[in-house]
């Protein structure tokens, strides 16, 4: 018997093969989907009544996991990774789930809610979800799948702003929005990459363990997500470039700044030799009993500068 008041259940839907579904029934013969919150103190013990192994109820409650695919003779257990698009939280910052599929039987577990598991919940109770517990496991993937697919394609939008960005304004920010969608790639990528090993080992274990077709749409969902992963990984190496593309532009206006520097500071050079010599507090310096003295040493450094910028103009310093 299930405990519908204890905390740890989420939902319990009775799959009518005809994609709707109705509240559970402990006493229904008929594909069943019960979805559970392992936070709570008495999930274990809640799992535990629903008949699964020791070691499977230890496994489904465990704090931190990583994607992976566990075959036994009593069922398969599934881990896989979505994007947290819960409010305040970070994408990156992947929701476990995992899943205990048996003949006529799901379980899935979760701490943190999963949209994609809410929209298909909506779809079974408007009659358009899926038939059978194959089916049940199949489009859960495939909806984890796209949301994953929707982050990729705005983790790339953004980029394309950046990289405009860089080229045409260089604002300073870039930087720190670049080294952040870095950041950002390698949490979801650490996921990605075993996931799309347990999706493999899930496949294969389909092949003989689900009715014909749905191996097909597993091996479907696996190229997906190898896809999503190597999109994230030209987007890496594309942050890469973009970095070393600010840093470049960086260098060069600070290149261009100091050049605009040496050349005052080499046109003003022999004026401050000049302006040195004749402005020693020492007896004997030329002209200073001279009236026309002044006009003299003027015209002399604004000859001297005007030769300076005609050198530098026929070596085409500037």
């Amino acid at each position: 018997m299930i405990d519908f008041a204890d905390p740890c259940f989420v939902f319990g839907l009775n799959l009518d093969s005809k994609g709707g579904a109705s509240d559970f029934e402990s006493d229904n013969p008929d594909s069943s989907w019960l979805h559970i919150d392992y936070s709570g103190p008495s999930a274990a013990s809640f799992l535990g009544s629903q008949g699964l192994p020791e070691r499977i109820v230890n496994s489904l409650v465990q704090p931190d996991t990583r994607p992976r695919t566990v075959i036994s003779k009593a069922g398969t257990l599934v881990f896989i990774r979505g994007i947290n698009l819960n409010p305040g939280e970070n994408p990156e910052d992947m929701v476990s789930l995992r899943m205990w599929i048996e003949g006529n039987r799901l379980i899935t577990v979760r701490q943190r809610p999963m949209l994609s598991l809410q929209d298909i919940r909506s779809e079974l109770r408007s009659d358009e979800g899926p038939t059978s517990i194959p089916d049940l496991v199949v489009t859960i993937i495939s909806k984890i799948a796209d949301r994953i697919s929707d982050y990729v394609d705005n983790i790339e939008e953004q980029l394309v702003g950046l990289e405009t960005s860089v080229q045409l304004h260089h604002e300073k920010d870039s930087r720190t929005r670049i080294s952040a969608i870095r950041r950002e790639i390698a949490g979801v990528r650490r996921y990605l990459a075993p996931q799309r090993d347990a999706l493999d080992a899930l496949y294969s274990h389909s092949i003989t363990s689900m009715p014909e077709g749905y191996a097909y749409r597993l091996r479907e969902q696996m190229d997906r997500m190898i896809r999503y992963l190597e999109d994230l990984d030209l987007i890496r190496e594309r942050t890469l470039v973009l970095q070393e593309e600010w840093m470049n532009i960086s260098m060069e206006q600070q290149n261009s700044r100091m050049y605009a520097l040496s050349i005052v500071a080499l046109i003003f050079l022999p004026i401050t030799f000049v302006t040195g010599i004749f402005g020693m507090n020492v007896a004997g310096v030329p002209g200073t009993e001279n009236p026309n003295a002044f006009i003299v040493v003027t015209g002399f450094m604004f000859v001297t500068s005007v030769s300076v910028i005609a050198f530098l103009k026929i070596k085409r310093w500037f």
